[in-house]
């Protein structure tokens, strides 16, 4: 199956991060390589730092971008790991950085990957499929409270202790292997009248072990801390996020970065020697167009901040 996804406001990422020919950028999710081919195609002497965790994602964008090969870098590694990539390549500081958050087209259409619901496959969900925890291991090795404390933490359905019970008595008769099962399971945890009242069921656990598997969330805010402190003054970070979990820590980390004092609010003078570090461009998330709704129905729930460095 060929690596196909469609780069979710694109347009609006691409004037985002105001690219200059000569910058130095970083796409810590390069995916089908739909927002780094556009980066490529403006630069002029610039360099582009392209990372992905997924093998085949890696594999296709060299082939798609091969015209840009003098001027992109690509590294195989989780996007947590990138500044000691870049200090190892002597890049000292940035122009732009892009993040796209996002499960790509091709992860969630190709069944052998077993990400989506929608159909019967072997349970895996590792974006890294060099990894050792899959989402096999996760239902059925984790504990019953784990289990329940991942599906709430990650994605916040009110039964997940129920569902939880549920996979944990399933797999005493045997082992849940594909996502078939596990949508069943989880479609049967629900009382027929709420089944299907806030669209598929297993939407939320599906997307709880996926994130658990590939550790998502984790270093999220410190990894977003550091890119921005390794921008140039001017240089701009753009971050797509698809689920309020991200989205929460993404503004979070922008609005840390935004105060010029965090001393307490009763203290008479500031000791803190905090600076402003960003001026955050999106007040509020831009969202994706009506227009690129209708070509591309998974940029619903897709949310663009952008910040600048000063």
């Amino acid at each position: 199956m060929e690596f196909k996804h469609k780069p979710v406001m694109l347009q609006e990422c691409i004037e985002g991060l105001g690219i200059k020919p000569d910058g130095v950028y970083l796409d810590c999710t390069l995916g089908g390589g739909g927002h780094s081919g556009q980066i490529l195609a403006r630069l002029r002497g610039g360099r582009l730092i392209a990372v992905d965790k997924d093998v085949e994602a890696l594999k296709s964008a060299q082939k798609r971008l091969e015209e840009y090969e003098d001027k992109i870098t690509y590294i195989h590694d989780d996007f947590k790991n990138v500044v000691t990539h870049l200090d190892e390549l002597g890049i000292e500081k940035l122009d732009g950085v892009l993040i796209d958050l996002g499960v790509s087209s091709y992860q969630l259409d190709n069944a052998d990957r077993g990400f989506s619901y929608n159909a019967d496959a072997p349970l895996d969900m590792r974006m890294d499929q060099s990894q050792y925890l899959d989402a096999k291991k996760v239902v059925n090795e984790y504990s019953q409270e784990a289990l329940a404390d991942v599906i709430w933490r990650y994605g916040e359905d009110k039964l997940s202790k129920v569902i939880a019970r549920d996979i944990v008595e399933y797999r005493k008769t045997k082992s849940i292997e594909t996502t078939g099962e596990l949508a069943k399971i989880v479609e049967e945890a629900y009382p027929a009248k709420l089944r299907w009242k806030f669209g598929n069921p297993c939407k939320r656990t599906f997307q709880a072990i996926r994130i658990e598997v590939n550790s998502e969330l984790k270093d999220l805010d410190r990894v977003v801390n550091d890119l921005v402190l390794r921008l140039k003054v001017g240089g701009r970070i753009c971050i797509i996020a698809f689920h309020s979990l991200e989205d929460r820590i993404v503004k979070r980390v922008f609005v840390e970065l935004n105060k010029e004092c965090v001393c307490p609010p009763h203290q008479p003078i500031c000791t803190c020697n905090k600076r402003r570090d960003v001026e955050i461009i999106t007040k509020k998330p831009l969202v994706a167009s009506k227009q690129e709704l209708e070509n591309n129905s998974r940029a619903s729930c897709a949310k663009l901040r952008i910040a600048q460095r000063i």
